[in-house]
């Protein structure tokens, strides 16, 4: 591997090494980090593609797409336990006349 085309890599994988962490430790200021991260990597790989790393970026793409079905997992889960306190996400429905809307199902917490 080229020196040049090495470093960009190597902050990409850094970056995924340390947003699968933060998603195991379900934390989301070192979640935030690491994506910024990644994506300032992906940038500079962008701009010169590293050609000739295909197995190395096709072990980076996997990586990526195991730490994307973390995050649904975690999703779900942070979903569930909002489903279980009466509270859910807004989610869109469409019309007979197939426009989008949102739904806003309001349910309190608490009463005071």
């Amino acid at each position: 591997m080229k020196p040049a085309m090495s470093e960009p890599l190597q902050r990409l994988s850094d970056a995924l090494d340390v947003e699968r962490q933060a998603l195991v430790d379900h934390d989301v200021q070192a979640l935030i980090r690491a994506t910024s991260a990644k994506l300032e990597a992906l940038r500079a790989l962008e701009g010169t593609p590293p050609l000739g790393h295909a197995e190395r970026l096709q072990e980076l793409a996997e990586r990526n797409r195991a730490n994307g079905v973390l995050l649904s997992r975690r999703r779900r889960e942070v979903n569930w336990a909002l489903r279980q306190l009466g509270r859910s996400e807004e989610s869109s429905a469409y019309d007979a006349k197939g426009q989008s809307h949102t739904l806003h199902p309001r349910r309190p917490l608490a009463v005071a």
